[in-house]
């Protein structure tokens, strides 16, 4: 065997040059791929915030078309309302209740809008109310309170989105006789009222309900307190 010959196909020299072949060649695969990857995320980049979020499956808009045109049905709230109760000594009740309070409510929709084309053209909403405030006639009580609420608010494709709205919770509070008694309360409410949406999100609301509250029988007496309750909150949906 000619070992010289051997010796020529893989001397130094012979294997620098196919390394310095090979070698620049593989850089620039490398090169080129890394570059594609490089074009490849900035081309989705582009994409994402020409689409916007609505691509990734998360809406820019709460409503399921223009401003009062139907809720989205992942559409959920938060609401900060204040107001007072104008107390009705009536149904059994000898005194009327006159209290201040305030509460925060969170709500989300049940739903697509339904009752398309009809008057009633709306979304249900479910409402969770955590309540609290004061009497202060005829004298000084406290009370707190948490209520489950089901609404129903009507799509009228304007800023004006009225509702419907009925509840039933507990309640703890300090009154006492001659119309209620025991620490632990029911509370029973039924109203109506209307938002005013300012902007995409945010709306302004006004409302009014018949509230009682009585121990359903657990204590005596159970005369019960009859009121009704007008408040006015600010509603961020989200």
């Amino acid at each position: 065997m000619n070992t010289s010959l051997i010796r020529s196909n893989h001397s130094p020299f012979r294997l620098r040059c196919e390394l310095e072949e090979v070698l620049p060649v593989r850089c620039l695969v490398m090169v080129a791929l890394v570059a594609l990857a490089m074009l490849n995320t900035q081309a989705q980049a582009q994409l994402l915030e020409t689409n916007g979020p609505s691509s990734q499956g998360q809406p820019a808009s709460i409503w399921e078309g223009g401003i009062g045109e139907g809720f989205r049905p992942d559409a959920r709230s938060m609401t900060f309302s204040a107001g007072a109760n104008y107390g009705i000594a009536t149904f059994g009740s000898h005194q009327a209740h006159d209290l201040a309070l305030t509460s925060f409510t969170y709500g989300h929709m049940l739903g697509d809008a339904m009752g398309e084309g009809h008057w009633w053209q709306g979304n249900p909403e479910f409402r969770l109310e955590l309540f609290s405030g004061a009497q202060f006639d005829p004298d000084t009580r406290w009370f707190v309170g948490l209520t489950p609420h089901l609404r129903y608010n009507f799509a009228t494709g304007t800023r004006w989105v009225p509702f419907v709205d009925a509840g039933a919770g507990v309640t703890a509070t300090s009154i006492g006789p001659p119309d209620m008694s025991g620490t632990f309360e029911f509370n029973l409410q039924a109203g109506t009222g209307i938002m005013w949406v300012l902007r995409d999100n945010l709306a302004l609301s006004l409302e009014a309900r018949y509230v009682h509250w009585s121990c359903a029988g657990l204590h005596k007496p159970n005369l019960g307190l009859n009121g009704v309750t007008g408040l006015l909150g600010m509603t961020y949906f989200f």
